[in-house]
């Protein structure tokens, strides 16, 4: 679980066309990417980024631009992801995962079976696609990893969380302590 499919150039439709038996199946330049459903520790963290995002964004008129996976979000023939997490403008959005071309933020948690290609594949391809932020998040580490298009090494957060839908917007601060904060504490 969790390697990637080598034997075989993987399309979007082909991912789209396999049954659903609970694993998270996406494609990268024909690269099948396979990872089983995520744990609690993993989908607490993105409750509260999704609720402190979607907190931020609701005053701006931009709250139902953010969004969690399950998600295809396609570039081509070849590729097809499902950000844990993810902002949009709002004109893109017309019901159909399909219209949504651009990102301004995508949200990856990193588990044991993804982290490889969060880190390296996936980043690659949302470089490449120009996402405009891109949070790799250490549940296990409680750091985020931030990543711009043009980067070759990512800004390594470790305190305060900081991001701005567009430039003029105000900016988002989110503490880390509070979000990898252990419910049972």
């Amino acid at each position: 679980m969790g390697m990637p499919e080598t034997a075989k150039h993987w399309t979007a439709q082909m991912v789209r066309d396999l049954p659903d038996d609970g694993n998270r199946y996406e494609v990268v330049h024909g690269q099948l990417l396979v990872t089983p459903a995520p744990g609690g520790p993993h989908q607490l963290v993105l409750g509260r980024l999704h609720a402190w995002i979607r907190a931020y964004l609701d005053p701006l008129g931009l709250g139902d631009t953010v969004l969690f996976s399950p998600a295809d979000i396609s570039w081509g023939e070849d590729t097809l992801v499902q950000p844990d997490l993810f902002v949009f403008p709002p004109g893109e959005w017309s019901g159909e995962w399909s219209t949504i071309k651009t990102l301004r933020l995508a949200v990856e948690a990193l588990s044991p079976s993804s982290r490889r290609a969060d880190r390296f594949i996936k980043r690659r391809l949302y470089q490449e696609q120009r996402v405009e932020t891109y949070w790799v998040v250490d549940v296990g580490d409680r750091l985020v990893e931030v990543w711009q298009p043009s980067d070759e090494r990512p800004a390594v957060v470790t305190d305060t969380l900081r991001w701005r839908v567009t430039a003029d917007a105000p900016e988002l601060v989110i503490e880390l302590d509070a979000l990898f904060r252990d419910p049972s504490a």
